[in-house]
């Protein structure tokens, strides 16, 4: 590294650092000690800007992402997974519509609107099928990370939470780290180049640390349910960072927005654990 370049390391390091500082008590404790619907509204803003971000990725690469019909399907398939948060508050009409099966509303939608909107089909094609996409990404994903929060019994809720945290941060550290050390193999060299294999084995054995953890803090999982979940949600988290790198180079950007000076945009502190939700999601809506 030139000599120009190891202050600016050094700043931007000093920028992650500050920022981590900041957000991440915060983070926990609305998160894991303030009531359930602080933790409702935490990960629906952070869904919300993720959304805007992907607006913005295919608004870097030409298109005109189809907003409202985006917004209707990723909130109905967000407010289903996480309907602990509004199933008693609501009225009984409309939460008998939030039962009704979600796909053919949402094929007349986008398919209406592309009609709608029949100008350049080389650009409005891709662009509607990549707003489903960033529907049901940012619905159905982000509302695993609230269904987490809010679904019964309450009082693990926190729990279930800081579960997802410790398998995502002890795989990214312990990813971090190996790699660095260890690191030969390339994991994915044409969407992510740093990653390494070496560094995805660290981060599983991380993954696993951190579910023991926060199981032997009070969870009181199995031993084997520990060790199934810290490795497939490790996996998972490394699909959904991936998946993120994939759609920065495809619309050509280095972050997916600048909300977390030198962490990016929201979409890059949500990528690992969308994917990961996803996972618990399953386990704790069939185990309990």
């Amino acid at each position: 590294m030139s000599e120009g370049g190891a202050p600016a390391a050094r700043s931007e390091l000093a920028r992650r650092i500050g920022t981590a500082v900041v957000a991440l008590p915060l983070l926990l404790a609305g998160m894991l000690w303030a009531p359930a619907w602080v933790g409702f509204a935490i990960v629906t803003v952070a869904v919300a800007l993720g959304a805007w971000e992907f607006d913005g990725l295919l608004r870097a690469r030409g298109l005109k992402g189809f907003r409202i019909v985006g917004a209707l399907v990723l909130a109905w398939l967000y407010m289903r997974l996480a309907r602990g948060a509004w199933e008693d508050l609501l009225p009984i009409a409309l939460g008998c519509w939030l039962e009704l099966s979600l796909w053919p509303l949402v094929a007349l939608l986008v398919l209406s609107a592309l009609l709608f909107r029949a100008g350049d089909f080389a650009s409005e094609v891709p662009a509607a099928g990549l707003t489903l996409l960033g529907a049901v990404y940012l619905g159905g994903l982000g509302g695993s990370i609230a269904a987490l929060r809010v679904m019964g019994p309450d009082s693990i809720g926190p729990w279930r939470i800081g579960l997802l945290l410790a398998i995502v941060m002890a795989s990214d550290t312990a990813a971090y780290f190996v790699g660095r050390a260890l690191g030969r193999r390339k994991l994915a060299p044409a969407i992510s180049p740093g990653k390494t294999v070496e560094g995805a084995v660290g981060g599983v054995v991380g993954g696993v640390l951190g579910a023991w953890a926060v199981s032997a803090a009070g969870l009181g999982l199995p031993v084997w349910h520990v060790v199934v979940l810290g490795v497939l949600v490790t996996l998972f988290a490394i699909v959904g960072d991936l998946l993120e790198s994939l759609l920065k180079r495809w619309a050509g950007v280095k972050d997916s927005g600048r909300l977390f000076p030198g962490h990016g945009g929201m979409l890059d502190r949500l990528d690992s654990l969308l994917f990961g939700a996803a996972v618990l999601y399953y386990y704790f809506s069939l185990y309990g």
